[in-house]
Protein backbone atom coordinates (compact mmCIF):
# COMPACT_ATOMS: atom_id res chain seq x y z
CA UNK A 1 0.00 0.00 0.00
CA UNK A 2 1.33 3.59 -0.73
CA UNK A 3 2.32 5.47 2.44
CA UNK A 4 -0.37 8.08 1.84
CA UNK A 5 -2.88 6.75 -1.01
CA UNK A 6 -4.58 9.02 -3.36
CA UNK A 7 -8.14 8.19 -3.26
CA UNK A 8 -10.67 9.47 -6.76
CA UNK A 9 -14.10 9.16 -7.28
CA UNK A 10 -14.33 9.23 -11.24
CA UNK A 11 -18.38 10.38 -12.39
CA UNK A 12 -19.86 9.74 -15.81
CA UNK A 13 -22.78 11.23 -17.11
CA UNK A 14 -26.05 9.92 -16.88
CA UNK A 15 -28.34 12.60 -17.63
CA UNK A 16 -31.34 13.10 -14.97
CA UNK A 17 -32.72 9.18 -14.27
CA UNK A 18 -29.01 8.10 -14.82
CA UNK A 19 -27.63 10.81 -12.16
CA UNK A 20 -30.21 9.83 -9.81
CA UNK A 21 -29.55 5.82 -9.98
CA UNK A 22 -26.09 7.12 -9.60
CA UNK A 23 -26.78 8.50 -6.70
CA UNK A 24 -28.79 5.74 -5.05
CA UNK A 25 -25.75 3.71 -5.83
CA UNK A 26 -23.34 6.07 -4.02
CA UNK A 27 -25.48 5.91 -0.80
CA UNK A 28 -25.41 2.03 -1.20
CA UNK A 29 -21.09 2.74 -1.61
CA UNK A 30 -21.65 4.70 1.55
CA UNK A 31 -22.89 2.45 3.68
CA UNK A 32 -20.24 0.08 3.11
CA UNK A 33 -17.36 2.11 3.34
CA UNK A 34 -16.14 2.00 7.27
CA UNK A 35 -14.50 4.80 8.46
CA UNK A 36 -14.59 7.28 5.65
CA UNK A 37 -17.37 8.40 3.64
CA UNK A 38 -17.59 8.94 0.05
CA UNK A 39 -17.38 12.94 0.63
CA UNK A 40 -14.16 12.20 2.48
CA UNK A 41 -11.85 11.27 -0.39
CA UNK A 42 -9.19 13.16 -2.27
CA UNK A 43 -9.97 14.24 -6.13
CA UNK A 44 -13.60 13.82 -7.27
CA UNK A 45 -13.51 13.88 -11.56
CA UNK A 46 -16.91 14.39 -13.19
CA UNK A 47 -18.60 15.01 -16.38
CA UNK A 48 -22.17 16.24 -17.31
CA UNK A 49 -24.77 14.81 -14.25
CA UNK A 50 -21.08 13.47 -12.61
CA UNK A 51 -19.62 17.14 -12.46
CA UNK A 52 -22.87 18.22 -10.65
CA UNK A 53 -22.69 14.95 -8.13
CA UNK A 54 -18.91 15.27 -8.05
CA UNK A 55 -19.26 19.30 -6.56
CA UNK A 56 -21.62 18.03 -4.13
CA UNK A 57 -19.66 15.43 -2.37
CA UNK A 58 -16.27 17.36 -2.85
CA UNK A 59 -18.14 19.93 -0.15
CA UNK A 60 -19.22 17.24 2.17
CA UNK A 61 -22.84 17.11 0.62
CA UNK A 62 -23.36 13.30 0.96
CA UNK A 63 -26.06 11.40 -1.28
CA UNK A 64 -28.70 11.29 1.55
CA UNK A 65 -28.75 15.80 1.09
CA UNK A 66 -28.45 15.22 -2.45
CA UNK A 67 -31.67 12.75 -2.40
CA UNK A 68 -33.59 15.10 -0.43
CA UNK A 69 -32.86 17.61 -3.06
CA UNK A 70 -34.00 15.98 -5.97
CA UNK A 71 -37.09 14.74 -3.76
CA UNK A 72 -38.00 17.63 -2.02
CA UNK A 73 -37.35 16.76 1.45
CA UNK A 74 -33.83 18.04 2.10
CA UNK A 75 -33.69 20.60 5.18
CA UNK A 76 -30.11 22.12 4.31
CA UNK A 77 -30.48 22.41 0.26
CA UNK A 78 -33.25 24.02 -1.90
CA UNK A 79 -35.29 21.30 -3.79
CA UNK A 80 -34.56 20.99 -7.11
CA UNK A 81 -37.68 21.66 -9.63
CA UNK A 82 -38.39 20.18 -12.91
CA UNK A 83 -37.83 23.87 -14.19
CA UNK A 84 -34.28 24.09 -13.35
CA UNK A 85 -33.62 21.41 -15.55
CA UNK A 86 -36.72 21.78 -18.17
CA UNK A 87 -36.19 26.36 -18.25
CA UNK A 88 -37.18 26.81 -21.90
CA UNK A 89 -34.57 28.69 -24.43
CA UNK A 90 -37.53 31.31 -24.92
CA UNK A 91 -35.22 34.12 -25.23
CA UNK A 92 -32.34 32.74 -27.87
CA UNK A 93 -36.13 31.38 -30.07
CA UNK A 94 -37.21 34.66 -29.69
CA UNK A 95 -34.28 36.23 -31.01
CA UNK A 96 -33.64 34.18 -33.67
CA UNK A 97 -37.51 34.81 -34.81
CA UNK A 98 -37.03 38.32 -34.68
CA UNK A 99 -33.97 38.37 -36.76
CA UNK A 100 -35.38 35.63 -39.24
CA UNK A 101 -38.51 38.47 -39.68
CA UNK A 102 -36.22 41.47 -40.30
CA UNK A 103 -34.36 39.27 -42.61
CA UNK A 104 -37.52 38.31 -44.76
CA UNK A 105 -38.94 41.88 -44.06
CA UNK A 106 -35.46 43.24 -46.32
CA UNK A 107 -35.53 40.95 -48.81
CA UNK A 108 -38.11 41.08 -50.94
CA UNK A 109 -37.47 45.04 -51.38
CA UNK A 110 -33.86 43.96 -51.70
CA UNK A 111 -34.21 41.98 -54.72
CA UNK A 112 -36.88 43.91 -56.20
CA UNK A 113 -34.43 47.03 -56.32
CA UNK A 114 -32.12 44.16 -57.72
CA UNK A 115 -34.51 43.26 -60.50
CA UNK A 116 -34.91 46.63 -61.48
CA UNK A 117 -31.40 47.57 -61.47
CA UNK A 118 -30.53 44.40 -63.76
CA UNK A 119 -33.56 44.82 -66.43
CA UNK A 120 -31.57 47.49 -68.82
CA UNK A 121 -29.02 44.98 -69.29
CA UNK A 122 -31.07 41.75 -69.96
CA UNK A 123 -31.21 42.24 -73.60
CA UNK A 124 -27.81 42.49 -73.82
CA UNK A 125 -26.82 39.78 -71.69
CA UNK A 126 -29.15 37.43 -73.54
CA UNK A 127 -28.28 38.52 -77.50
CA UNK A 128 -25.81 35.75 -78.12
CA UNK A 129 -27.64 32.92 -76.74
CA UNK A 130 -31.24 33.69 -78.55
CA UNK A 131 -29.27 34.17 -81.73
CA UNK A 132 -28.05 30.75 -81.70
CA UNK A 133 -31.33 29.40 -80.82
CA UNK A 134 -32.67 31.22 -84.22
CA UNK A 135 -30.05 29.72 -86.06
CA UNK A 136 -29.72 26.27 -84.81
CA UNK A 137 -33.28 25.85 -82.91
CA UNK A 138 -32.83 22.78 -80.29
CA UNK A 139 -33.09 21.80 -76.64
CA UNK A 140 -29.06 22.65 -75.86
CA UNK A 141 -29.74 25.98 -77.35
CA UNK A 142 -32.96 26.88 -75.72
CA UNK A 143 -31.14 25.65 -72.52
CA UNK A 144 -28.06 28.32 -72.63
CA UNK A 145 -30.83 31.20 -72.96
CA UNK A 146 -32.83 30.31 -70.16
CA UNK A 147 -29.85 29.72 -67.91
CA UNK A 148 -28.52 33.04 -69.22
CA UNK A 149 -31.95 34.54 -68.30
CA UNK A 150 -31.81 33.14 -64.99
CA UNK A 151 -28.00 34.37 -64.20
CA UNK A 152 -29.56 37.63 -65.06
CA UNK A 153 -32.35 37.60 -62.98
CA UNK A 154 -31.92 35.60 -60.17
CA UNK A 155 -31.55 37.32 -56.41
CA UNK A 156 -28.16 38.25 -55.14
CA UNK A 157 -28.55 38.16 -51.76
CA UNK A 158 -29.80 34.46 -50.67
CA UNK A 159 -33.29 33.94 -49.14
CA UNK A 160 -33.14 33.72 -45.18
CA UNK A 161 -33.12 29.55 -44.29
CA UNK A 162 -35.91 28.77 -42.13
CA UNK A 163 -33.16 26.73 -40.57
CA UNK A 164 -32.21 29.99 -39.15
CA UNK A 165 -35.37 29.15 -36.81
CA UNK A 166 -33.71 26.35 -34.89
CA UNK A 167 -32.43 27.39 -31.21
CA UNK A 168 -29.21 25.61 -30.21
CA UNK A 169 -30.87 23.91 -27.76
CA UNK A 170 -34.49 23.36 -26.31
CA UNK A 171 -33.79 24.36 -22.99
CA UNK A 172 -31.48 27.00 -21.46
CA UNK A 173 -29.58 25.22 -18.58
CA UNK A 174 -28.27 28.25 -16.39
CA UNK A 175 -30.69 27.94 -14.18
CA UNK A 176 -28.85 24.43 -12.62
CA UNK A 177 -25.44 26.71 -13.01
CA UNK A 178 -27.69 29.30 -10.54
CA UNK A 179 -29.00 26.74 -8.29
CA UNK A 180 -25.87 25.38 -7.48
CA UNK A 181 -24.11 28.75 -7.01
CA UNK A 182 -26.87 29.53 -4.47
CA UNK A 183 -26.44 25.58 -2.37
CA UNK A 184 -22.24 26.69 -2.42
CA UNK A 185 -22.83 30.03 -0.93
CA UNK A 186 -25.27 28.53 1.61
CA UNK A 187 -23.00 25.95 2.62
CA UNK A 188 -19.82 28.08 2.22
CA UNK A 189 -18.11 27.23 -0.13
CA UNK A 190 -16.04 29.03 -2.84
CA UNK A 191 -17.61 29.03 -6.34
CA UNK A 192 -14.25 29.06 -7.59
CA UNK A 193 -12.17 25.76 -8.39
CA UNK A 194 -8.42 26.72 -6.39
CA UNK A 195 -10.03 28.28 -3.51
CA UNK A 196 -12.49 25.21 -3.54
CA UNK A 197 -9.60 22.87 -2.62
CA UNK A 198 -7.90 25.28 0.06
CA UNK A 199 -11.17 25.11 1.60
CA UNK A 200 -11.80 21.59 1.45
CA UNK A 201 -8.66 19.97 1.12
CA UNK A 202 -9.99 17.92 -2.04
CA UNK A 203 -9.46 18.87 -5.90
CA UNK A 204 -12.24 19.39 -8.30
CA UNK A 205 -11.89 18.67 -11.55
CA UNK A 206 -14.93 19.38 -14.37
CA UNK A 207 -14.70 18.36 -17.94
CA UNK A 208 -17.01 19.44 -20.92
CA UNK A 209 -16.12 20.01 -24.55
CA UNK A 210 -15.26 22.84 -26.84
CA UNK A 211 -17.60 23.44 -29.24
CA UNK A 212 -15.88 25.04 -32.08
CA UNK A 213 -12.60 22.90 -32.07
CA UNK A 214 -14.37 19.65 -30.46
CA UNK A 215 -11.44 19.50 -28.06
CA UNK A 216 -11.69 18.21 -24.23
CA UNK A 217 -11.68 20.50 -21.92
CA UNK A 218 -11.03 20.37 -18.05
CA UNK A 219 -11.52 22.75 -15.27
CA UNK A 220 -9.85 22.81 -11.99
CA UNK A 221 -7.77 24.54 -9.56
CA UNK A 222 -4.87 24.81 -11.68
CA UNK A 223 -7.14 25.83 -15.11
CA UNK A 224 -10.28 26.95 -14.74
CA UNK A 225 -10.49 29.29 -18.12
CA UNK A 226 -11.88 32.22 -16.08
CA UNK A 227 -15.49 29.56 -15.51
CA UNK A 228 -16.28 29.23 -11.96
CA UNK A 229 -17.43 25.80 -10.73
CA UNK A 230 -21.45 26.46 -11.21
CA UNK A 231 -20.30 27.74 -14.77
CA UNK A 232 -18.11 25.00 -15.01
CA UNK A 233 -21.13 21.88 -14.29
CA UNK A 234 -23.54 24.59 -16.20
CA UNK A 235 -20.95 23.60 -19.45
CA UNK A 236 -20.21 20.05 -18.87
CA UNK A 237 -24.31 19.23 -18.95
CA UNK A 238 -25.14 21.31 -21.73
CA UNK A 239 -26.63 18.33 -23.73
CA UNK A 240 -26.33 19.10 -27.48
CA UNK A 241 -29.95 19.16 -29.07
CA UNK A 242 -31.51 19.60 -25.75
CA UNK A 243 -29.51 22.42 -23.45
CA UNK A 244 -27.90 25.56 -26.13
CA UNK A 245 -24.24 25.62 -25.49
CA UNK A 246 -23.31 27.21 -22.13
CA UNK A 247 -21.23 30.36 -23.37
CA UNK A 248 -18.54 31.95 -21.33
CA UNK A 249 -15.53 34.18 -22.29
CA UNK A 250 -16.59 34.03 -26.11
CA UNK A 251 -16.60 30.09 -26.10
CA UNK A 252 -19.12 27.72 -26.32
CA UNK A 253 -19.07 24.55 -24.26
CA UNK A 254 -21.25 21.50 -24.48
CA UNK A 255 -21.65 18.12 -22.94
CA UNK A 256 -18.38 16.59 -21.47
CA UNK A 257 -19.60 13.22 -22.35
CA UNK A 258 -19.71 14.51 -26.33
CA UNK A 259 -15.50 13.29 -26.06
CA UNK A 260 -15.36 11.16 -23.48
CA UNK A 261 -17.60 8.71 -21.02
CA UNK A 262 -15.20 9.15 -18.12
CA UNK A 263 -12.24 10.92 -17.34
CA UNK A 264 -9.91 8.42 -15.87
CA UNK A 265 -6.85 10.51 -17.33
CA UNK A 266 -7.54 13.33 -15.18
CA UNK A 267 -7.27 11.63 -12.09
CA UNK A 268 -4.31 9.61 -12.93
CA UNK A 269 -2.51 12.53 -13.78
CA UNK A 270 -3.87 13.76 -10.19
CA UNK A 271 -1.76 11.53 -8.71
CA UNK A 272 -4.60 8.84 -7.77
CA UNK A 273 -3.73 5.73 -6.45
CA UNK A 274 -7.44 4.42 -6.15
CA UNK A 275 -9.96 5.56 -8.61
CA UNK A 276 -13.50 4.24 -7.85
CA UNK A 277 -15.23 4.71 -11.38
CA UNK A 278 -18.87 5.22 -11.43
CA UNK A 279 -20.47 4.21 -14.64
CA UNK A 280 -24.46 4.21 -14.97
CA UNK A 281 -24.42 3.44 -18.74
CA UNK A 282 -23.63 -0.11 -19.78
CA UNK A 283 -25.27 -2.02 -23.25
CA UNK A 284 -28.17 -3.90 -22.12
CA UNK A 285 -27.78 -7.81 -22.77
CA UNK A 286 -31.86 -8.50 -23.94
CA UNK A 287 -32.84 -11.98 -23.71
CA UNK A 288 -34.91 -12.53 -26.87
CA UNK A 289 -36.88 -15.25 -25.40
CA UNK A 290 -38.18 -13.20 -22.91
CA UNK A 291 -39.39 -10.04 -24.12
CA UNK A 292 -38.41 -10.46 -27.66
CA UNK A 293 -35.93 -8.12 -30.04
CA UNK A 294 -34.88 -4.58 -28.94
CA UNK A 295 -35.55 -3.50 -32.60
CA UNK A 296 -39.21 -4.61 -31.99
CA UNK A 297 -39.81 -1.47 -29.27
CA UNK A 298 -39.10 1.32 -31.87
CA UNK A 299 -36.87 3.21 -32.03
CA UNK A 300 -36.24 4.53 -29.06
CA UNK A 301 -35.28 0.97 -27.97
CA UNK A 302 -32.90 1.47 -30.45
CA UNK A 303 -31.35 4.59 -29.63
CA UNK A 304 -31.11 3.54 -25.78
CA UNK A 305 -28.87 0.37 -27.12
CA UNK A 306 -26.82 2.01 -29.59
CA UNK A 307 -25.89 5.06 -27.20
CA UNK A 308 -25.04 2.26 -23.88
CA UNK A 309 -22.82 0.89 -26.30
CA UNK A 310 -21.15 3.98 -27.67
CA UNK A 311 -19.91 5.10 -24.45
CA UNK A 312 -19.39 1.75 -22.78
CA UNK A 313 -16.45 0.90 -25.78
CA UNK A 314 -15.10 3.98 -24.98
CA UNK A 315 -14.90 3.83 -21.39
CA UNK A 316 -13.58 0.31 -22.49
CA UNK A 317 -10.65 1.51 -24.47
CA UNK A 318 -9.98 3.86 -21.85
CA UNK A 319 -9.76 1.35 -19.24
CA UNK A 320 -7.59 -1.34 -20.97
CA UNK A 321 -5.06 1.31 -22.18
CA UNK A 322 -4.44 1.97 -18.00
CA UNK A 323 -3.98 -2.18 -18.07
CA UNK A 324 -1.26 -1.57 -20.66
CA UNK A 325 0.05 1.23 -18.96
CA UNK A 326 3.27 0.43 -17.08
CA UNK A 327 3.73 3.94 -15.46
CA UNK A 328 0.24 3.78 -14.12
CA UNK A 329 0.70 1.38 -10.88
CA UNK A 330 -2.71 2.04 -9.04
CA UNK A 331 -6.23 -0.06 -9.24
CA UNK A 332 -9.18 0.96 -11.02
CA UNK A 333 -12.39 -0.25 -9.62
CA UNK A 334 -15.78 0.11 -11.90
CA UNK A 335 -19.41 0.34 -10.63
CA UNK A 336 -21.68 -0.39 -13.20
CA UNK A 337 -25.66 -0.96 -13.52
CA UNK A 338 -26.02 -4.37 -14.12
CA UNK A 339 -26.14 -5.51 -17.84
CA UNK A 340 -29.68 -7.55 -17.71
CA UNK A 341 -31.39 -4.68 -15.75
CA UNK A 342 -34.20 -4.18 -17.61
CA UNK A 343 -36.24 -1.86 -15.42
CA UNK A 344 -33.01 0.77 -15.42
CA UNK A 345 -32.56 0.31 -19.54
CA UNK A 346 -36.16 1.31 -19.52
CA UNK A 347 -35.66 4.13 -17.65
CA UNK A 348 -35.78 7.68 -19.89
CA UNK A 349 -32.51 9.42 -19.24
CA UNK A 350 -34.66 12.72 -19.29
CA UNK A 351 -37.41 12.20 -17.12
CA UNK A 352 -37.64 14.14 -14.17
CA UNK A 353 -40.99 12.83 -12.79
CA UNK A 354 -38.62 9.12 -12.24
CA UNK A 355 -35.92 10.71 -10.38
CA UNK A 356 -37.00 8.93 -7.08
CA UNK A 357 -37.50 5.45 -8.90
CA UNK A 358 -34.21 5.44 -10.08
CA UNK A 359 -32.80 6.53 -6.72
CA UNK A 360 -33.95 3.43 -5.25
CA UNK A 361 -33.42 1.31 -8.04
CA UNK A 362 -29.53 2.31 -7.87
CA UNK A 363 -29.80 2.00 -4.23
CA UNK A 364 -31.10 -1.86 -4.28
CA UNK A 365 -29.13 -3.05 -7.31
CA UNK A 366 -25.31 -1.24 -6.03
CA UNK A 367 -25.85 -2.74 -2.71
CA UNK A 368 -26.48 -6.28 -4.30
CA UNK A 369 -23.38 -5.73 -6.36
CA UNK A 370 -21.04 -4.45 -3.74
CA UNK A 371 -22.15 -7.50 -1.08
CA UNK A 372 -21.88 -10.06 -4.18
CA UNK A 373 -18.68 -8.24 -5.16
CA UNK A 374 -17.01 -8.08 -1.36
CA UNK A 375 -14.71 -11.14 -1.68
CA UNK A 376 -13.03 -9.03 -4.81
CA UNK A 377 -13.79 -5.49 -3.56
CA UNK A 378 -12.82 -5.74 -0.16
CA UNK A 379 -8.95 -6.49 -0.59
CA UNK A 380 -8.26 -4.35 -2.88
CA UNK A 381 -10.00 -1.20 -1.21
CA UNK A 382 -8.00 -2.29 1.89
CA UNK A 383 -4.35 -1.96 -0.18
CA UNK A 384 -5.66 1.71 0.23
CA UNK A 385 -6.35 2.26 3.46
CA UNK A 386 -10.55 1.57 3.25
CA UNK A 387 -12.44 -0.68 5.00
CA UNK A 388 -15.16 -2.79 3.21
CA UNK A 389 -18.40 -3.75 4.80
CA UNK A 390 -21.45 -4.71 2.30
CA UNK A 391 -24.44 -5.17 4.56
CA UNK A 392 -27.56 -6.26 2.26
CA UNK A 393 -27.56 -9.23 0.63
CA UNK A 394 -28.13 -9.13 -3.53
CA UNK A 395 -27.81 -10.79 -6.85
CA UNK A 396 -24.72 -11.57 -8.48
CA UNK A 397 -21.62 -9.23 -8.32
CA UNK A 398 -21.36 -6.53 -11.43
CA UNK A 399 -18.07 -4.95 -9.64
CA UNK A 400 -14.97 -5.36 -11.75
CA UNK A 401 -11.65 -5.07 -10.61
CA UNK A 402 -10.58 -3.43 -14.23
CA UNK A 403 -6.45 -2.84 -13.51
CA UNK A 404 -5.15 -5.23 -10.99
CA UNK A 405 -2.22 -4.54 -8.90
CA UNK A 406 0.89 -5.16 -10.51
Amino acid sequence: MPRHPRIALVLAGGAITGGAFKVGGLKALDECLVGRKVTELDTYVGISAGGFLSVALAGGIGPDEIIGALEGSATTLEPLRPFDFYRPNVGEVLGRGLRFGAGCASWLPGVAGELLAALPGVPGALRPAAAELLKRPGWPHLERLLRDLLEQLAPRRPLPSPSALLPGGLFDNASLGRWLRRQLEHRGLPDDFAAFERATGRRLYISATELDTARPVVFGPHDSRGLRISQAVQASSALPGLMRPARFGGVDYVDGGVRRTADLEVAVNDGADLIICYNPFRPFLNDRRLSGPLADRGLPAILNQTFRALLHARLDMNLRSFVRDAGFRGDIVLIEARETDAQFFDLNPLMFWKRSEAIHHGLVSVRRTLLDGAAELGPVLARYGLEFSARVKGAPPEVGISKPRR
